[in-house]
């Protein structure tokens, strides 16, 4: 079982990898976007290195996988170590296959519009499954490690710096873009993260409490809270029901709720996280 669930999430990783790599080859590289990356940074030194981008990306990220094991630890793991050789090997596959790739758009604008939206949900991604995306998230953790430097912060100000170094070869406007994408992409991931964990606390009053407490426990198979609850005009005492569900779970209780009680009290907040006894499902 373990086996299966360590190949499905290599699967995921290498799927939500290869969305990154588009990103950056389909969108960021043609329209020169220089965003605070390893990907960036190596945009900045193809204009003085006769290497692929490919091969650039590929050597920065070992020599930071290198540094990162010596100074941090083992902690990154195999999925760090995975998810940078298979950037690399997308990048390459993506000039054999694409050579000398404009841009979709001919527009810098639109061309760091989509890179932040293609780019942010396939890191989102990568964390969801609780995947490291290198690069300069090495360098913040050993910032981290050894300075305290809130990770966050670190990756941004590394970030900046990056594209502050491709004024050296792009234009104010390139710069200016580079800095706006680069802080708009961490505000992007943290939308679509919290869309991950994002849960529905779903309360209800109804006659048929029996019925839909079997329904959520049985068939959603997810745990709920009873309150005794009287009602302020006519006084008479209620059970009212109390769960935790994801999207998925909540379509199919309202549903339920309407084919099995119309007259049902049904009122939904958002939860933006929940930890402990709450289980996720695969």
């Amino acid at each position: 079982m373990e086996k299966k669930i360590m190949i499905k999430e290599y699967l995921l990783i290498t799927i939500f990898q290869g969305i990154c790599a588009a990103a950056l080859y389909f969108f960021m590289f043609p329209g020169g976007v220089v965003m605070g990356s390893v990907s960036g940074f190596c945009m900045v030194l193809a204009n003085f290195i006769p290497l692929p981008l490919s091969a650039m990306t590929l050597i920065i990220n070992v020599l930071l996988l290198a540094l990162g094991v010596l100074v941090v630890g083992r902690e990154f793991g195999f999925k760090t170590i995975y998810t940078t050789c298979i950037l690399s090997g997308y990048l390459y596959l993506f000039e054999r296959l694409f050579p000398d790739f404009q841009s979709l758009t001919d527009d810098q604008l639109l061309d760091t519009i989509c890179v932040i939206m293609v780019l942010s949900l396939g890191q989102a991604l990568l964390f969801h499954v609780n995947a490291s995306s290198g690069g300069i998230d090495i360098l913040a953790k050993i910032a981290n490690k050894f300075w305290h430097v809130d990770v966050g912060t670190a990756i941004a100000v590394m970030g900046m710096v990056i594209v502050l170094l491709s004024a050296y070869v792009y234009d104010a406007k390139s710069v200016i873009l580079g800095l706006l994408g680069t802080y708009a992409n961490g505000i992007v991931v943290d939308y679509f993260i919290s869309g991950f964990i994002r849960r529905k606390r779903v309360c209800i009053l109804s006659e048929e409490n029996y019925k839909i407490r079997e329904f959520i426990l049985n068939d959603i198979k997810r745990g709920i809270t009873m309150y005794e609850a009287k009602g302020g005009y006519g006084g008479e005492p209620k059970i009212e029901l109390i769960t935790i569900l994801n999207k998925n779970e909540y379509g199919k209780l309202i549903k339920y709720i309407q084919d099995t009680d119309v007259t049902a009290f049904v009122t939904v907040s958002t939860v933006s996280e929940v930890v402990g006894g709450w289980r996720s499902k695969s």
